[in-house]
């Protein structure tokens, strides 16, 4: 994870599109109060049964778990609900072999969905991915995986990383390598959340993770007035246009916006005096912005958030 601070600083300081707003940090966290704490399964989207089953249930939710804007009512929502179903109806439903063999439209009906689904063809490879590695290298349980990697966050994040090709999210700017590792990191922080810290979800460096860089987070540091963005930039998120994956644009939206979290991070713990985890603020940034439907965000069509 010091490669996606020290990578995300970088940006920030050579950004030519996106600004990380001092004053707006500090104004932020004078006005904050006590983070509020969101509970991880807020509105009893997820499935969770205490056990194996459920560490497989959110690797393959993490895996899916990009790219929904295409479709104006598709979300997070229906994909954590939909695999809940799925598995409910069919506990051997993500068994490691039936995920080798998923179809797009399979995947479809899984999640009760009633057309094609945004870069179908993508999530179908990365079920496959998913599957074949799992089976390869871990008896086919991602329960597994997680009990190789001792209790440790940033153990479980490099695992992933390099075992699945899918969950490797870094990119080029400027000739500096960029990583950002949001859907590697978010498996981790969604054990965390669904286990409470305990069992499959107890890692002793927690706080080693970044903020997971997304469309919604962005948003909101914007309106917060912690980023601000160029007029074009503002332009083209105004007008619907699509931001290239990979372009300065996009890159500097995700890294600012991990860069900015970092500094909130460190003057709520110099002010107050007590600890407070990435993982804690981003639930709370993306809990604020999915409550404002009318938010405009970036979009862009990539696997990796």
């Amino acid at each position: 994870m010091d490669d996606v601070r020290a990578s995300s600083a970088w940006v920030a300081t050579h950004s030519s599109h996106v600004v990380v707003d001092s004053a707006g940090i500090e104004k932020v966290v004078d006005n904050i109060g006590p983070i509020p704490k969101v509970e991880w399964d807020f509105e009893g989207i997820h499935y969770f049964d205490n056990g194996p089953l459920t560490v497989q249930y959110l690797f393959v939710l993490d895996a899916l778990n990009f790219c929904f804007w295409p479709d104006k009512e598709l979300n997070y929502d229906h994909l954590a609900s939909g695999l809940k179903a799925a598995l409910q109806n069919d506990q051997s439903a993500f068994d490691a072999d039936r995920l080798q063999k998923y179809t797009g439209p399979q995947l479809r009906e899984l999640l009760k969905w009633p057309r094609p689904l945004p870069l179908e063809d993508e999530r179908v490879r990365l079920l496959h991915e998913v599957g074949c590695e799992l089976e390869r290298s871990f008896d086919g349980k991602a329960s597994n995986l997680v009990k190789s990697c001792g209790k440790s966050a940033l153990k479980l994040v490099a695992l992933v990383t390099r075992h699945f090709p899918g969950f490797r999210d870094h990119t080029l700017y400027k000739g500096h390598q960029v990583f950002l590792y949001k859907r590697a990191q978010i498996f981790v922080a969604d054990l965390w959340g669904a286990f409470k810290g305990q069992a499959y979800g107890q890692f002793n460096d927690i706080g080693s993770i970044t903020i997971m860089a997304d469309y919604i987070v962005p948003a909101v540091l914007r309106q917060l007035g912690v980023l601000r963005y160029s007029s074009t930039l503002a332009s083209t998120i105004e007008a619907n246009s699509e931001i290239g994956p990979g372009s300065e644009e996009e890159v500097e939206l995700r890294a600012c916006s991990v860069h900015a979290v970092e500094k909130m991070r460190e003057l709520i713990s110099m002010k107050s005096g007590k600890q407070v985890l990435s993982v804690e603020l981003d639930l709370w940034l993306w809990a604020s912005g999915v409550q404002c439907s009318s938010l405009p965000h970036h979009r862009t069509l990539s696997i990796y958030y």
